[in-house]
């Protein structure tokens, strides 16, 4: 057997990167001007966070940005995927930015470009200023007004230095857990409020490119990240396949639809219409949100396996917080199950056969369009050795599974043109807090230090060779020489 067939090679040029969000790893929730966001306000409730943690100091990234390069350029990571937040920049979400704000972020791209590493900036995961949702938040048009004159203001500011750009990570999450569920900021329990989040997010995706095509140098790429479902019916029955249906219209094609073809799918209307006439919707809407796009990311952890839930059974939540209200208007009475096979401590099922099943399906429906996966990874309770170095062999063989699915989905005709893991630093894992640990490099909450892992060197081989490496392999195992303490 050939190398290239033991060790598949990826095309050059290929991004190997890392992703982290503001919220989850800056701190400094209260330096330079920053003011709340709605998961400021959320942590700050009894009972919505693990153990009532918050982000108020998560890694510390905003004083150790420096070290944290050094430790990807160390590891030969060639590109990271950072997000900017709302309310460092523009802390009331309107009027002027604010300049120490931005020069976080100027410095962060400066470190990022002279250690060779491609600067990848999205503008919105989740960090909405606390004063918009006291104004309505994303259920309101305002909302989406407001983040086109931020884009703009940050794309002015960023774009002689960052050349690839994000509108939103996860609208799914924004909309559905956060207006619908509950479990996310700002942590309201209403479906109509849901669907007004989920189109003005759309509007605001929209409204955002075509402010950076106008702020920044022509050349510039721009996309969004979404979190696309691989669902499958648990029966070939008709009734399970209906209810895959359903998910695939509120979960995927909600978004799909206006963001890539300019027109919300009939079907999602239809399923949503003892809620909602969608009157909020506004002429030539869809068609603002249908933006020419440089790439699609593309974020995967899992399947999600679906059944029709007999009448009167209290369907399960895939959101995977237990009951309470569904994050699915206009299914609630479909059912969850769990994939079979190994799970990681998130409870979900190892399944990379769902990124080539998506990444696949994207090529087969928007020929031409290139993708990127923009976060896949996996949380393991990972254990700290005598001599201080951690070896997590299931997250790198959980990575290189999921490298063979894009590997082959590259084979099989799609444009992927990088990848990104989840995540660079264990870090504030939302809802989780501080009790799940998803990170390329572990961080000691109590002194900040930061070993990386031995998932780390072995994806670093992967970055730098560009080949899929065997895990356990020589040279990617743990070792202390990347530690970077405070």
């Amino acid at each position: 057997m050939t190398d290239s067939a033991l060790n598949p090679r990826f095309p050059a040029g290929f991004l190997w990167g890392a992703a982290t969000s503001a919220y989850q790893v800056e701190g400094a929730v209260a330096e330079d001007g920053r003011t709340p966001s709605i998961w400021d306000t959320f942590c700050r409730t009894p009972g919505k966070v693990f153990q009532d943690h918050t982000g108020d100091l998560a890694t510390d990234h905003y004083h150790r940005f420096r070290a944290d390069v050094r430790l990807m350029a160390g590891l030969g990571l060639t590109a990271y995927r950072f997000s900017v937040a709302w309310p460092r920049v523009q802390p009331t979400g309107r009027g002027p930015a604010v300049q120490r704000g931005l020069d976080f972020y100027r410095r962060l791209a400066d470190e990022l470009l002279a250690a060779g590493i491609t600067p990848v900036a999205t503008l919105y995961h989740w960090d909405l200023p606390q004063e918009l949702e006291a104004a309505g938040g994303w259920p309101e048009r305002a909302t989406a007004e407001r983040f086109a004159e931020y884009a703009a203001l940050v794309g002015d500011a960023l774009g002689d230095r960052v050349g690839q750009w994000t509108t939103l990570n996860e609208p799914w999450c924004s909309a559905f857990l956060g207006y619908g569920s509950g479990v996310h900021a700002p942590g309201r329990t209403d479906p109509v409020a849901a669907l007004r989040a989920a189109h003005h997010l759309n509007l605001g995706h929209g409204l955002a490119v075509r402010a950076l095509r106008s702020a920044l140098p022509a050349g510039t790429r721009v996309s969004v990240s979404l979190n696309l479902h691989a669902v499958r019916p648990l029966t070939p029955s008709a009734a399970d396949r209906e209810a895959v249906r359903r998910i695939d219209a509120v979960g995927n094609r909600v978004f799909l639809g206006p963001m890539l073809e300019g027109a919300y799918p009939e079907d999602l209307l239809d399923d949503t219409a003892h809620l909602t006439d969608w009157s909020f919707v506004r002429p030539g809407d869809p068609e603002a949100a249908h933006q020419p796009l440089d790439w699609l990311g593309v974020n995967y952890y899992t399947p999600t396996v679906v059944s029709a839930t007999p009448e009167g059974a209290a369907p399960a939540r895939e959101d995977g917080h237990g009951g309470g209200p569904s994050p699915w208007p206009g299914a609630d009475a479909v059912g969850f199950h769990q994939a079979a096979g190994e799970r990681t401590a998130m409870g979900w099922a190892v399944d990379p056969s769902g990124l080539h099943e998506l990444l696949t399906g994207l090529a087969r429906r928007h020929p031409g369009l290139p993708l990127m996966v923009t976060e896949n990874g996996a949380a393991y309770r990972d254990e700290v050795r005598p001599d201080g170095t951690v070896d997590d062999p299931e997250r790198a063989a959980y990575v290189r599974a999921h490298l063979a699915a894009v590997h082959r989905s590259l084979a099989d005709g799609a444009d992927v043109r990088g990848y990104f893991l989840w995540s660079l630093l264990d870090n504030f894992e939302w809802a989780y807090g501080y009790d799940k640990r998803f990170g390329l490099v572990r961080v000691d909450y109590d002194t900040q230090a930061r070993t990386p892992k031995s998932s780390a060197h072995w994806y670093g081989r992967v970055a730098r060779t560009g080949e899929l490496h065997p895990v356990g392999e020589q040279g990617t195992r743990p070792g202390a020489r990347l530690t970077i303490k405070p």
